[in-house]
C-alpha cells in the first residue's frame, strides 16, 4: 500500500471515530450538528465506506445474463472506489462464474460448490457458513458469488427480491455470528463511484 493509501485509510478511520462520537453526543442531546451530519449520510454511502475499510464478506447475487454489462460496471466501480478485494469465490453455476469473471477477472477467482448450483448437503452448508464467518486477510474483503437460496440457508434468514435483487450485494461483518451490515445494488455502487468522480 502506498503512503497516500495509508493516509486515506487513517483519515477514514479518524472520520469514522469522530462520527461515532458525534452520534453518541447527539444521542445525549449534545453535539446536534455532528449528529445531523451523520444522519445526512445515506445507508448506501456508509456501506461503501465499510467496504473501503476491508474486513467484510460480500455476497453478490448473480444477475441474469442480461445484467452482465452492469456487473462489469460494478467491478470497475468497486476498484475505482478502492474497495480492497483479495478472495473471489464463485458458485460453479455458469452464470455465477461469468458474473465473477466479468466483475473481478480471473486472477483471484476460485469456485466452491457450496455457493449454489444444487449443492444442499450439510457439509456444503457448513462450508458456506465458514466462508461467511472467516475474516478475510488484513484490510481486505472476500466476495462470494452465488444464488440466493444458498445464502438464505447459510445466513438463516430470508432475502426477498426487494432486499437483495439479482446483481445486488449483501455485506457481512464476519465473525462467529456474521452480522449483516446491509445490502446494496450494483446501480447504487456505480452511482457512488460516479458521484465521487472515481469513474
Amino acid at each position: 500500500m502506498t503512503l497516500n493509501g495509508d493516509r486515506r485509510a487513517f483519515l477514514r478511520a479518524v472520520a469514522r471515530r469522530a462520527a461515532g462520537i458525534g452520534a453518541l453526543l447527539a444521542g445525549a442531546g449534545l453535539g446536534r450538528r455532528a449528529g445531523a451530519r451523520q444522519r445526512g449520510v445515506s445507508a448506501a454511502e456508509r456501506l461503501v465506506a465499510d467496504l473501503q475499510d476491508g474486513g467484510k464478506t460480500i455476497f453478490l447475487r448473480y444477475p441474469p445474463p442480461a445484467g452482465i454489462d452492469q456487473t462489469r460496471d460494478l467491478g470497475r466501480a468497486l476498484y475505482a472506489l478502492r474497495v480492497p478485494l483479495n478472495d473471489i469465490v464463485a458458485s460453479p453455476v455458469p452464470q455465477a462464474r461469468r458474473t465473477a469473471e466479468a466483475a473481478f477477472g480471473t486472477e483471484r477467482l476460485r469456485t466452491a460448490s457450496e455457493l449454489g448450483g444444487g449443492e444442499t448437503s450439510d457439509a456444503a452448508l457448513q462450508a458456506l457458513r465458514e466462508l461467511l464467518r472467516t475474516i478475510p486477510g488484513p484490510g481486505m474483503n472476500r466476495v462470494l458469488v452465488g444464488d440466493r437460496p444458498a445464502l438464505e440457508r447459510a445466513a438463516e434468514r430470508r432475502f426477498t427480491d426487494a432486499v437483495l435483487p439479482e446483481g445486488a450485494m449483501a455485506v457481512f461483518l464476519p465473525g462467529q455470528l456474521p452480522q449483516l451490515l446491509g445490502t446494496i445494488t450494483a446501480a447504487r455502487v456505480i452511482a457512488s463511484a460516479t458521484a465521487r468522480g472515481a469513474l
